[in-house]
């Protein structure tokens, strides 16, 4: 399987779309220096991207698409559990930790955060600290706080 990327611009920046086949293998926005090699969209990245901006737009809420996660276990595990988080709420580092069965691994919790592939889509950003701090953000917690205001601005 040959992976692809298209890029698309979005309010957040730009942002490179990976796909194999019928699904989506990660979402990330680009870094400033980042050289595009766009190879061509497909209606699933369309459709990605699409959902992306209804999203950041406050339009959208949940997300349709076939996505593809590769990972230890553990990460797998908790992205998971990412997914689960409802919209406009939020949960621990440690919260999640106990979910996994790992109640000790909150630091790991953080580190498969920092490693999840698919920006917003898997809701890395609704994981704050135990005090409520927002603590990291592989995007900056600016950016996080902007995604948590947005929600619940639109809850």
């Amino acid at each position: 399987m040959n992976k692809k990327y298209a890029y698309y611009d979005t309010e957040i920046g730009t942002i490179k779309i990976g796909y194999i086949d019928e699904a989506i293998t990660d979402i990330n926005i680009i870094e400033k220096n980042e050289i595009i090699t766009n190879d061509t969209p497909c209606a699933l990245s369309d459709t990605a991207a699409k959902q992306i901006n209804e999203y950041l737009k406050g339009k959208r809420k949940a997300f349709d698409l076939k996505i593809q996660m590769s990972g230890t276990p553990f990460q797998l595990c908790v992205w998971q559990s990412l997914k689960k988080i409802p919209y406009g709420q939020t949960k621990s580092y440690k919260q999640i930790a106990e979910e996994v069965g790992s109640p000790k691994a909150f630091r790991a919790v953080g580190m498969a955060n920092n490693k999840n592939p698919i920006l917003i889509v898997i809701p890395c950003h609704r994981v704050i600290g135990s005090d409520g701090s927002l603590t990291g953000y592989a995007y900056g917690t600016d950016l996080k706080q902007r995604l948590l205001d947005l929600e619940r601005h639109n809850c």
